[in-house]
């Protein structure tokens, strides 16, 4: 059950930073709608920053129980969080292009993580 839990505080951990690209991109967006004069410019880059430094305060205790080669392996399903983010907020559509992509990505993960694991287990 302890293994669950950490891969849950893991992938929360993962979920957390995709907003980055959430608040990068509004933040892209006001500035595009209100040039430097736009508050809300400063408020996404505000939530940006902190986003990131809550974050790298995460990510500094998850990746303490975990192999390196584990945990970033598992940090990429970043791609899939964006993709999801992307299409909800923004509206994006998916190609099959995207996702076979994402596929590709996660079975990357399942392979490193099972990989791992069965190495820890022989060990």
């Amino acid at each position: 059950m302890g293994k669950i839990k950490d891969y849950v505080f893991l992938h929360l951990s993962v979920v957390l930073f995709s907003f980055t690209s959430v608040f990068s991109k509004s933040a892209s967006n006001q500035l595009n709608e209100g040039g430097l004069a736009n508050p809300l410019l400063y408020g996404f880059l505000f939530l940006m920053f902190l986003d990131c430094l809550v974050y790298a305060f995460c990510w500094q205790k998850v990746i303490k129980r975990f192999d390196l080669n584990i945990g970033y392996a598992n940090r990429s399903v970043y791609l899939l969080w964006s993709q999801i983010w992307a299409v909800l907020f923004f509206g994006e559509h998916l190609t099959a292009r995207n996702l076979m992509g994402l596929l590709i990505v996660l079975a990357g993960v399942v392979t490193v993580s099972l990989s791992g694991e069965k190495q820890r287990k022989e060990a």
